[in-house]
């Protein structure tokens, strides 16, 4: 059975998704803090399954040790986490006990009911301001924010365990910049509050729900002065966990992968994209740039590729067009 932490929120739900579709036994744990059970009901639908979840926090072992007790555990997909930049400038410290400390609790936890395979959400952000694109996974490491530096610090702490004790089997996949919804249209990204990533904000936007959209930075060196991100379709990211899963059905050790399309898209590209896509129009202000931001940033996916025959498959059209779907059939998200 695979444990999801986290797995009722953006990304977990459309992991679960496919790993039930792929018959795999599912068991979601989560605190809820930026995720609703309403979400995982949305999961049961699409699959016409019961996904059975536990209401817990990362950071406690009891919690932990309930559901390690009550489902026999075999792997676990470890989403749990915060993942604001913002927040995470203003708030470190909230950042750095959530996710690390959980993590080590987790670890903890894992070990002692002998389940040594994990597959860990991390991010770009770990390679900082990287020195040229596109990025492969032996750049430097180093982060610009404390969010980014939650990420490394426990790709470290994961590597560090893997020296101690080989016999796990650890994947550290990095992500690029996750936009898109189920093709369905119920399940997607529903932040709290105003949202942090750009594709909620513009599509908040078209829906009417935001009036107008703030492009952090114009002045950047990229082809129209704004942002350059890799934009890569939630599920194309979800298979990649499927991927790593199934990487360590034949292989042992630890693995490093960038999950990217290794295409950069701008803001201003990204906007024209959605506003094809929705047939409307999104009103933006170019603002000051954002503390923790860089200028360009997309990988080198051809690793991913090779190691675990992954690829990214949906275009930018796609990623747009499920996106509109998710917020217009749902324009205040879950509720």
């Amino acid at each position: 059975m695979v444990l999801v932490t986290g797995g009722a929120g953006y990304i977990g739900t459309h992991t679960c998704v496919l790993l039930i579709e792929a018959g795999y036994d599912v068991v979601v744990f989560d605190n809820f803090s930026n995720a609703t059970e309403k979400a995982l009901k949305r999961v049961e639908a699409i699959v016409n399954k019961k996904v059975p979840y536990v209401e817990g926090d990362i950071r406690s072992a009891s919690d932990l040790e309930k559901v390690f007790t009550d489902y026999k555990i075999t792997s676990v997909i470890h989403f749990a986490g915060l993942k604001a930049v913002g927040e995470s400038v203003s708030e470190p410290l909230k950042y750095y006990d959530n996710n690390v400390y959980g993590t080590v609790v987790l670890c903890e936890v894992m070990r002692k009911h002998n389940c040594k395979k994990i597959v860990f959400s991390s991010s770009a952000t770990v390679y900082g301001d990287p020195h040229t694109t596109p990025i492969t996974e032996d750049f430097p490491l180093g982060a610009t924010n404390p969010y980014g530096k939650t990420k490394l610090f426990v790709e470290e702490i994961l590597r560090d365990l893997y020296t101690s004790d080989s016999s796990w089997d650890i994947a550290l996949l990095r992500y690029f910049n996750p936009v898109g919804a189920h093709i369905s249209g119920t399940i997607g990204e529903d932040p709290n509050g105003i949202p942090n990533n750009l594709m909620p904000f513009i599509a908040q936007t078209a829906v009417g729900k935001r009036e107008k959209l703030s492009v952090f930075g114009g002045d950047y060196d990229t082809k129209d002065g704004t942002g350059v991100r890799d934009y890569i379709h939630v599920t194309d990211l979800a298979d990649g966990h499927l991927k790593a899963l199934a990487y360590f059905d034949k292989h042992d050790g630890l693995l490093t992968v960038n999950l990217g399309t290794g295409i950069g898209y701008s803001v201003l590209e990204m906007i024209k994209a959605f506003e094809d896509a929705s047939e409307k129009t999104v009103p933006y202000a170019i603002v000051e740039r954002r503390a923790g931001d860089i200028a360009t940033c997309f990988a080198d996916p051809a690793y991913a590729k090779a190691v675990l025959g992954w690829e990214a498959t949906k275009s930018i059209k796609e990623m747009c067009e499920d996106t509109w779907r998710w917020q217009s059939n749902n324009p205040n998200g879950y509720n």
